[in-house]
């Protein structure tokens, strides 16, 4: 172990507003794989991956290689001047994932990419309202903190906020003990009751949702919801927009989560593992509302970085080149050994999730969410080496996001992590 006189936690609190809520007090100095290496020489598994961003893992040798390529060659040209090779192929690579029919607009972040979404269809249709979920999360921005309803704490103090945004139910069926049908119905009842009783639907621009739910527990909802938004979408002439930051670039086994259901949305939302950790978003839309999109009209500096797009482009060559099909063997693998442990840890109440976006509810006896334990546990297996972070409203979910070239030796240590944890703490 190395003697640090003073933590880069305790130096970044002296400098830094407490805005930003830390999950560890860990520094780091370098990142490689499935691991990441403390300040103090200590190695970490990382089960985070940068809140999904490492989707190929830390410092991944190709993505490296095509990033300092770039960087010989341009670092900025500003896409509102000129034109760059790497700008353009990805824009036509990310259209080819969609159908070919799309068109790409690139910012920087997950919430400035979800704004640029909501204006767009407020442009096309012009409309006022906007229809999110409830336990969504889609940004911290003034207009993404209301389309987010996953926490109230997002919005304490900044209301009030973008007028016109209505929340129906997002479904839950374990939460609500209904059966999966009737939790379907329930949760479309309340979208019809916002059209009553609220906006009526040809007043509404947009319906903005996740396709699995990222911090609101890693819920996956069933196909028939998700067919049936797209239709009530068709028959209003309402935009239908996915929220893919997380879910995005193999995260749950496909390229993007919308084809898992078959349903494709008008305008996809793309951040977080689009570059393995270079600043990059992108709006994917249908041709036939981008060209709508009045030049002028939206905007930013560094959209489209050469940098981050020749990362891009490596990232995704990676994906196709078989992570994708492992990524899924790697995650039947782990669930099957996170099942193993409900016979043993009884508030182990359910295991959820597509691919590698792997969430673990503990529920207590009494059925009341168990924070405790999941506040706990995270904190032992990061005493022992390995990095989680929770979920759900309630936090008392577990949130697995290893990277996806995570091999079953990394899953056995972490495994063993976990399961000794839990055993330490109950």
């Amino acid at each position: 172990m190395t003697l640090i006189s003073e933590t880069l936690a305790t130096r970044a609190n002296k400098v830094f507003p407490p805005i930003a809520q830390r999950a560890t007090t860990v520094g780091i100095i370098k990142g490689e794989g499935s691991y990441v290496t403390g300040e103090d020489g200590k190695q970490y598994l990382d089960f985070a991956s940068g809140v999904a961003v490492t989707n190929v893992g830390h410092n991944h040798p190709f993505v490296v290689e095509r990033a300092k390529a770039q960087i010989d060659e341009l670092i900025h040209g500003g896409h509102n001047v000129l034109y760059y090779p790497v700008y353009v192929e990805l824009a036509e690579k990310l259209n080819e994932l969609n159908g070919g029919n799309c068109k790409v607009y690139f910012s920087n972040s997950g919430a400035e990419v979800n704004e640029g979404a909501i204006k767009l269809a407020k442009h096309v249709t012009k409309r006022p309202g906007i229809i999110s979920f409830k336990r969504s999360f889609h940004g911290r921005t003034l207009a993404t903190t209301t389309l987010t309803a996953s926490s109230s704490l997002y919005r304490k103090g900044y209301e009030g906020l973008l007028p016109s945004v209505y929340y129906a139910e997002y479904p839950y069926a374990f939460r609500t003990g209904l059966s999966e049908e009737e939790e379907v119905n329930r949760c479309l009842v309340s979208l019809e009751e916002i059209f009553k009783f609220l906006i009526a639907p040809d007043q509404v621009a947009a319906i903005i949702m996740e396709p699995v739910q990222g911090e609101g527990g890693y819920i996956v909802p069933p196909a028939k919801f998700i067919k049936k938004i797209r239709e009530i979408c068709d028959q209003h002439g309402i935009l239908l927009i996915f929220d893919e930051i997380q879910t995005g670039f193999g995260r749950t086994g496909k390229m993007f989560a919308w084809q898992h259901f078959d349903v494709q949305p008008d305008i996809l939302t793309l951040a977080k593992g689009i570059a393995n950790g270079f600043p990059l978003s992108a709006l994917v839309g249908k041709a036939e509302f981008m060209d709508q999109w009045t030049a002028g009209t939206h905007g930013g500096t560094y959209g489209g970085n050469p940098v981050s797009c020749a990362a891009s482009l490596a990232v995704i060559e990676i994906l196709e080149s078989g992570l994708l099909e492992q990524s899924v063997e790697m995650a039947e693998y782990f669930t099957g050994k996170l099942s193993s442990l409900a016979s043993t840890f009884t508030n182990i109440r359910d295991i959820r999730g597509l691919g590698l976006m792997i969430g673990m509810e503990f529920v207590q006896a009494d059925g009341q969410p168990d924070v405790k334990t999941v506040a706990e546990l995270k904190e032992k297996a990061l005493e022992k080496g390995l990095i989680l972070l929770t979920c759900g409203t309630e936090k008392n979910v577990i949130r697995f996001i290893p990277p996806l070239t995570v091999t079953k030796e990394e899953i056995d240590e972490a495994f063993s992590i976990i399961k000794g944890s839990l055993a330490e703490i109950q």
